[in-house]
């Protein structure tokens, strides 16, 4: 089994290539996803940061107003940490499950995608790592204009990340959605060749089909050998 580590900074289009991924069947874990629904009312991980943060940033319905804690924490460093550590527990085993699922379904190729990849020490997991990157200006005017926010809450935001520059260096496939989504979707289709070209051993043995291999093999040996012995 193949995971894709991909990762990206706050409006890099990283969104935009996981829907590319997702559209040429290949299944998507987004950690985004897991993080909210660890965020649902009623779970650990909002009976957590409900206690630490207050009730201050829940909505009138009772579930977190993500906006207004993403205030909270974009602005406080330790604030950030504090979210990231209660938090990781829950995101950390709604991904493992999301993986197994589809472990036992036979896909061979899935995309781990996660904003933190590097900073939750989860790049060891996946290869190729690939980051989806663009310069800081085009990063920053955009977004500013998706969360229609001002320079300095966009800039906070932005370096509460590490940088896509330092990312880049540590990719083994990186990206570059500085221009066009035409120029995008044609890097995407180099990429899509890459991940998708044949499994190697060590990742075909990690596979559904590969450990249902190994299984077959044993019982083989298992009633091979048993028979031989029987004949002594």
């Amino acid at each position: 089994m193949r995971i894709v580590g991909l990762t990206g900074g706050i409006s890099s289009g990283k969104s935009t290539v996981s829907n590319l991924f997702k559209s040429h069947g290949i299944p998507v874990v987004d950690a985004d996803i897991v993080a909210r629904d660890v965020l649902r009312k009623g779970t650990g991980g909002y009976k957590g940061v409900v206690a630490v943060f207050g009730e201050d940033i829940l909505q009138a319905n009772g579930e977190v107003d993500r906006p207004k804690l993403g205030q909270v924490v974009f602005s406080d460093p330790g604030k950030r940490q504090l979210l990231n550590r209660l938090l990781a527990p829950y995101i950390s085993s709604g991904i493992f499950w999301e993986i197994l699922s589809l472990w036992l379904k036979g896909y061979k190729v899935i995309v781990l995608d996660i904003p933190l990849l590097f900073e939750a020490k989860m790049d060891k997991w996946t290869k190729p790592i690939t980051v989806v990157w663009v310069d800081t200006e085009t990063q920053l005017q955009r977004l500013m204009a998706r969360d229609r926010i001002n320079e300095e809450d966009a800039r906070n935001r932005i370096n509460a990340q590490m940088s896509l520059d330092l990312k880049r260096s540590q990719a083994n496939i990186v990206i570059d959605n500085s221009g066009s989504l035409e120029d995008l979707e044609e890097q995407f289709q180099k990429v899509l060749v890459q991940v998708t070209r044949p499994l190697t051993w060590t990742e075909f043995w990690l596979s559904r089909q590969g450990a249902f291999s190994a299984l077959v093999s044993t019982v083989i040996g298992v009633v091979a050998g048993k028979n031989v012995l029987s004949k002594l």
